[in-house]
């Protein structure tokens, strides 16, 4: 199987290649050479199984992921597929800027943000690293068949966001069972992420929420509330440096 390099991180590099003809990422963990090496891959072992853990559980609830294809604990890889076309939600809010194609656009997009994000955290997942680079739009599926008509990138840019849908992705500090306190805080990841990348994206964020607070009833509230506090908390820190 002959991979091809497409990204590398902080703690994983990302290989493409095909898996029995479909397009695959193959997201391999790096050896932590600090860490004794029995920790290291016992910890490596851990945050593999609930990467994968989050990601079907994601699609078990309605939410857009791509699919695992396979888990090779030896080499520490994850092969999954690779979503294309598609672009990433902060190429598209930049280019919604650029163009000045107004607030419609993203208003509708942080509708379905808000309405992932609500479900995940009805479910007990914390992502842990919500941005706007971690979040996909694609060719919007039919159930479990794709839609006939293909896209390539550049089309996305110009479809309606109602025939696209968020994708999410890179799920390497996720958590599952969280508390109200590390759902607030995957909520404040995600508002400095947005505000930082995108100015004058406030009202963005909130109607992000208000999409949430519909879509987890029964935990909304507390969760906000959390949200708050991390808030506070954070220009607190902000002010003493």
């Amino acid at each position: 199987m002959q991979r091809t390099f497409f990204k590398q991180g902080a703690e994983a590099k990302l290989e493409r290649c095909t898996f029995y003809g479909k397009p695959c990422l193959v997201k391999e963990r790096f050896r932590k050479q600090y860490r004794h090496a029995v920790l290291d891959k016992s910890l490596t072992t851990q945050r593999i199984k609930s990467e994968v853990r989050a990601m079907l559980r994601c699609r078990t609830n309605g939410i857009k992921t791509p699919t695992i294809f396979m888990v090779d604990m030896e080499t520490n890889s994850i092969y999954m597929e690779y979503v294309e076309p598609s672009i990433t939600v902060r190429e598209f809010i930049a280019d919604v800027q650029q163009n000045q194609a107004g607030d419609c656009p993203l208003l509708a997009l942080a509708e379905q943000i808000g309405q992932i994000i609500g479900k995940a955290h009805q479910s007990n997942i914390i992502h842990g690293d919500l941005t706007t680079s971690n979040m996909l739009l694609a060719q919007k599926f039919q159930g479990d068949a794709q839609s006939t008509e293909k896209f390539t990138p550049a089309d996305i840019l110009q479809k309606n966001i109602q025939d696209l849908e968020v994708v999410l992705i890179d799920f390497g500090l996720t958590a599952l069972e969280g508390t109200p306190e590390d759902k607030g805080v995957d909520l404040y990841v995600l508002e400095r992420a947005l505000l930082s990348t995108h100015p004058n994206t406030d009202h963005v964020f909130e109607a992000i929420l208000m999409s949430y607070k519909k879509n987890n009833p029964r935990g909304a509230a507390e969760v906000v509330k959390k949200l708050d506090e991390v808030r506070l908390r954070g220009r607190k820190r902000t002010m003493v440096g």
